[in-house]
């Protein structure tokens, strides 16, 4: 029959084997899809989550002045390390001075008054006694000798106020930490309710981190937090991610997740020895959120999805795929956990599975690609072969 007449060559009827042209069991033109398979393999997962951070400060001061007067003395260089309760200004301390001086003399006038009322009391009983004196008198002088004493304990009060605010006239730093710029020189008048501090005092040691990770993250964190705190080791690195400036470890999660972005935010602690994180400085953030001894994975690439939830195709020893159901659990660079479904070993379609279908016959690259393309080259040379015999025949023309 002539090509392409029913039943000839060409014409679409079934083929051997059972397939059809474009459909069945096997590819297009009656040929095996051609896949890429891998294993799934039993190995130590660790779960590593990047981020973006900001480096904060623990605690940050407006060093300000706690008395009213004029700046004397400043006693810090910009960028100084200082320790808590350094000397850092003075501000004039003569007014002060004077006001303790005052304090001291309140203090002894109503001391000795007190004593005196106390001795006439004394007097004023013993007459008491021997009904020499009035009811009345002695119950007033008792009510001088109490009074004198509130009159010494507020005079008392008065006096460690003012040695309080002599003390305030030496501006001390209280916290120990890295000195900002001083926004205050010697010779201004300063106040208890200034709006510009005289510096800014910055705790650099031990520093912190706060970035932020998405929600689906929340439970793996905080289940590692409260097991195992310690295992949740913070990277700072450079811009390329290539470089670790500093190593810390998580301390506290935000109360709340951000509805606008539908993410959390943490805050790890770093100690910086080194001076290698700066307040407010942005660093890349990689955190060893899990570690899963025992994991079976597979290539991300393998994984698909439909209504009914997750699946692979798995690929026996007659290159045959079968559909299988899986439960997946954590995903990490290009490998994902596989839960439930797969055992250590199977092999699975990595490439080639959107035209798959369920008992398709494969061929897998790297071992079934190199015959069939040697085959067809021998065809190629043996076909060239016996044109050339042809021509070159003598006494065979059209028609022999």
């Amino acid at each position: 029959m002539p090509p392409g007449a029913a039943g000839g060559p060409g014409a679409g009827g079934p083929r051997p084997g059972g397939g059809f042209p474009g459909g069945g069991r096997f590819g297009m033109f009656g040929e095996s899809m051609l896949v890429s398979v891998g294993e799934v393999v039993q190995m130590p997962l660790s779960v590593k989550l990047d981020a973006v951070g900001t480096v904060t400060s623990l605690n940050t001061v407006n060093v300000t002045a706690r008395v009213e007067g004029q700046l004397s003395r400043i006693l810090f260089t910009e960028g100084q390390e200082v320790k808590q309760g350094d000397v850092l200004a003075e501000i004039d301390p003569r007014p002060y001075e004077a006001a303790l001086r005052q304090a001291e003399g309140i203090v002894s006038q109503y001391r000795a008054q007190l004593r005196n009322a106390e001795i006439d009391l004394a007097r004023y009983q013993e007459l008491k006694e021997e009904d020499s004196i009035a009811i009345q008198t002695l119950d007033t002088q008792a009510a001088l000798v109490r009074q004198y004493q509130g009159n010494l304990d507020n005079a008392l009060g008065q006096l460690e106020a003012a040695r309080l605010n002599l003390d305030f006239t030496k501006v001390r730093a209280p916290i120990s930490g890295r000195i900002g710029l001083r926004q205050v020189d010697v010779g201004n008048q300063v106040s208890v309710n200034a709006t510009t501090p005289i510096t800014v005092l910055t705790q650099t040691r031990p520093i912190s981190v706060v970035f932020s990770l998405p929600e689906q993250q929340l439970a793996t964190v905080r289940r590692q937090l409260s097991q195992n705190p310690d295992k949740l080791v913070v990277e700072a690195l450079d811009r390329q991610r290539q470089v670790r400036i500093a190593k810390g470890k998580v301390v506290s999660i935000d109360n709340q997740i951000d509805i606008a972005t539908g993410t959390f935010k943490l805050r790890a602690r770093f100690d910086n020895a080194d001076d290698s994180l700066y307040p407010n400085q942005f660093v890349n953030v990689r955190l060893q959120a899990a570690e899963v001894p025992n994991a079976l994975l597979i290539p991300a690439g393998a994984l698909q999805r439909d209504d009914q939830g997750t699946y692979v195709y798995t690929i026996d020893a007659e290159k045959k795929v079968s559909k299988q159901r899986i439960t997946v659990g954590i995903s990490q660079a290009e490998q994902v956990e596989v839960r439930q479904g797969l055992a250590a070993g199977q092999r699975i379609v990595v490439d080639g599975v959107d035209r798959l279908s369920d008992g398709m016959v494969v061929r897998v690259a790297g071992e079934d690609d190199v015959l069939p393309a040697a085959g067809k080259q021998g065809e190629r040379r043996q076909g060239g072969a016996e044109g050339r015999r042809g021509a070159g025949s003598p006494g065979r023309g059209p028609g022999a």
